[in-house]
């Protein structure tokens, strides 16, 4: 019987591992099934210019996958059962269960409320498609005179305040920031990031934390109140409990606690990549929760797969970052080359150059997802081992 390999999420991490697996293993042994909840692949990167009204094109997941052998399943994960190796779903056909022999677990994230009351009752965020055309709509109601709050000064909130700015400077936008912003900068590039904010009329509350969100303003923690006609939270990511309720061993945030080929350290069978994955670095600290760590952990996982069912060497890819990429609107940008410490190295680019240089690199995650087995070779690798339904290998 074939082997069955079953990928959870079709964002950055699972799409792309899919593809992978398709492109370098063999038809005759395995059998690939992608399973997600909406048809759609989603960039995630680019939510904030779906919320401020610009108009994106998103890509079926069945033509993503057509011709790649690849199985499309669209449904929700309700549960993951690693004793047993199965996957509870929902969907359009009903509830039902997915067996594996190999599990790539790439769920990824949503926005983590910290417990901070008002924020799932009042607030908006763009971590999903759904919650963004949410925000769209809201936004689209404002009058000239509407304000908006960015809560959170780290990537995601300030691409988001700079582009609804520059998009809509109709608005008054701002941005609360826990410290100072841009902090982590080196000191030209924190500079360009001042002035980038104030070409675009953004007002900054730094050294604010916001304790609560209502429906017209945020309350911060030394009692201020910042009127806010939409509160946008963008304070951090948080991973779905299905994996801590599954008794996989996960880390105090959720995450799957993985080894350095990112296999679960609990069950060797289950593999993680993207937020969902608790990975150490080579700096010897976890990755953040980002899109460049979902391509370092699916590259690492896919091969770890690959490897292990073929019989080879298990390679290591990098777990390093060589800098962070921050969007100022459409026409600005910085690039922050990064030390071994993911510290900032004194040596950024800045401006038009780094816009495009970003634009970039979106078509090219974009166009490497659109087509998942480019260069797929003409011979492919065959199994070596052939899993035993009972729960063990034998040889093939």
């Amino acid at each position: 019987m074939k082997h069955r390999i079953i990928v959870l999420g079709a964002g950055y991490a699972g799409a792309f591992a899919a593809g992978n697996l398709a492109r370098r293993l063999s038809p005759a042994d395995t059998e690939i099934t992608v399973v997600n909840a909406v048809p759609d692949f989603v960039e995630r990167m680019r939510l904030h210019q779906l919320a401020i009204g610009q108009d994106l094109a998103f890509r079926k997941l069945a033509d993503v996958f057509a011709g790649t052998g690849v199985r499309l399943r669209l449904a929700r994960v309700t549960g993951v059962d690693p004793e047993r190796r199965i996957v509870a779903v929902t969907g359009e056909d009903g509830d039902g269960e997915l067996a594996y022999d190999t599990l790539l677990y790439a769920l990824g994230s949503s926005v983590a409320h910290h417990g901070v009351p008002g924020v799932a009752e009042y607030a908006f965020d763009v971590t999903g498609r759904s919650s963004a055309l949410r925000l769209r709509e809201r936004l689209a109601g404002l009058g000239e005179s509407g304000t908006v709050l960015v809560v959170g000064e780290g990537l995601t909130g300030i691409e988001t305040a700079t582009e609804f700015a520059e998009s809509r400077p109709d608005l008054s936008v701002a941005l609360a920031a826990r410290g100072e912003l841009g902090a982590w900068l080196s000191t030209k590039a924190r500079r360009h990031l001042r002035q980038a904010f104030d070409r675009l009329g953004i007002t900054v509350h730094e050294h604010t934390g916001i304790e609560a969100v209502e429906p017209t303003r945020a309350i911060a923690a030394d009692g201020t109140s910042i009127p806010a006609d939409v509160t946008v939270w963008s304070a951090g990511f948080a991973v779905h409990p299905i994996a801590a309720a599954s008794g996989l061993e996960v880390a105090e945030t959720g995450q799957i606690v993985v080894d350095r080929t990112m296999r679960s350290v609990s069950h060797p069978d289950v593999y993680a990549a993207g937020d969902c994955a608790y990975a150490i670095g080579e700096n010897g600290r976890p990755l953040p929760m980002s899109c460049a760590s979902a391509g370092f952990t699916n590259m690492q996982a896919t091969a770890a797969i690959i490897a292990r069912l073929t019989g080879s060497e298990v390679p290591t890819t990098g777990l390093k970052y060589y800098g962070n990429h921050i969007s100022l609107g459409r026409r600005d940008a910085i690039f922050q080359m990064v030390d071994g410490d993911v510290r900032s190295k004194s040596w950024y680019l800045g401006g038009r150059t780094a816009a495009r240089l970003k634009s970039g690199v979106l078509k090219g995650a974009g166009w490497g997802i659109a087509h998942p087995t480019f260069g797929m070779p003409k011979r492919k690798r065959r199994l070596t081992t052939a899993p035993d339904r009972a729960g063990v290998r034998v040889a093939a």
